[in-house]
């Protein structure tokens, strides 16, 4: 018998008509409650810096809900047009909010609502659709609202690492779900077909609505955006993905600086189907394949020494990495022996 295969889905959710959240009716449970304790750092008072970094301040010991009192007044809800909805969160005391870009994909108004009911007004200050990223700026508060949350980094995050996630999981907004880290440098696609390499896997309860809000550790700093589910249901079936932090500061940063963000590229088009390696079915001319003396037909079998077993992997090796970064490149040409080429990669504009 033959499954179905699970259902990708993005985490904004539309509001039901006539009623917007307050319309929906759906089954809550307590996922904060229990008694089990983690280390927590207390992020420091933000800088004022575009996207703070994480901060080193003294540890002591919180319950989830110590966290949630310590984080949710930086977690936003996003109502788009009236007819979409979805979560996001404060990074700086300019009242920028980091969001999914298919949040607020052609949004005209955005209402902003803080977690003491305080609303202001959103402007989407820049989309970057190929890592699924926005931020939107708030006006019309006072910037004692302004609660930043401070990045982590995603690259020390490990398997099995407890992860809390706050939004508005069917218009339910300020909503806080626990977990896990079940799984890490997961490939997932972005809305605009672009690959999103070292997404982080968790079990942590993520629902329409959840679309970009925080993914936050145990030190109370931000690893991921939540952004998609796999599921046969439709709702959380225990495997969700979050956007690493990573990733997010970068785009974040150059949005709110005005700039475009630059995203690497190697210039192929892979052959579907192929084993034991990734063979190549077109090669961009001009591109950095091409400059290093790739052609179509070629099978690529590892990058800097790592194997390459499928496009997903390969993607997710190029989507790791920066515009003019050199990389080594093992590769079969026919019936030949392997070769090794050094590819600087090149740049592709969001």
């Amino acid at each position: 018998m033959t499954s179905k295969p699970a259902a990708l889905i993005l985490m904004s959710v539309a509001a039901l008509a006539g009623g917007g959240a307050g319309a929906v009716v759906a089954t809550t449970r307590d996922a904060g409650g229990g008694t089990a304790t983690a280390t927590v750092t207390t992020p420091a008072a933000s800088s004022g810096t575009a996207v703070p970094a994480a901060s080193t301040t003294d540890s002591t010991t919180l319950t989830a809900g110590d966290i949630y009192k310590n984080t949710s007044p930086g977690v936003v809800d996003l109502k788009i047009d009236a007819s979409a909805e979805g979560s996001g969160f404060v990074v700086d005391e300019k009242g920028d909010v980091v969001t999914n870009a298919h949040v607020v994909d052609g949004a005209k108004k955005i209402k902003v609502t803080f977690a003491d009911g305080t609303i202001g007004s959103g402007r989407v200050v820049g989309t970057d659709k190929a890592t699924d990223i926005a931020v939107v700026r708030v006006t019309g508060i006072s910037a004692t609202k302004l609660h930043p949350l401070t990045f982590g980094d995603s690259g020390d995050v490990t398997i099995g690492d407890g992860v809390l996630a706050i939004g508005s999981p069917f218009g339910l907004s300020e909503t806080l779900t626990t977990g896990i880290v079940s799984a890490l440098d997961r490939t997932i696609t972005s809305p605009s077909g672009a690959t999103i390499g070292g997404a982080i896997q968790t079990d942590t309860s993520i629902n329409p609505g959840n679309s970009g809000g925080p993914l936050i550790d145990a030190d109370g700093e931000v690893v991921g955006v939540n952004a998609q589910i796999e599921s046969d249901s439709g709702g959380n079936d225990g495997v969700g993905f979050a956007i690493p932090a990573d990733t997010v500061r970068t785009v974040a940063t150059a949005l709110i600086a005005g700039e475009a963000v630059a995203h690497p590229r190697l210039g192929v088009r892979i052959e579907d189907g192929t084993r034991g390696g990734v063979k190549l079915a077109a090669v961009t001319a001009g591109g950095a394949a091409a400059a290093a003396g790739l052609k179509a037909g070629d099978t690529i079998t590892t990058i800097d020494g790592t194997t390459v077993g499928d496009a997903d992997t390969l993607a997710s090796l190029i989507a790791s990495h920066q515009p003019g970064d050199r990389l080594r490149v093992t590769y079969r040409r026919g019936a030949g022996a392997s070769a090794t080429v050094t590819a600087t990669l090149g740049t592709a504009k969001s």
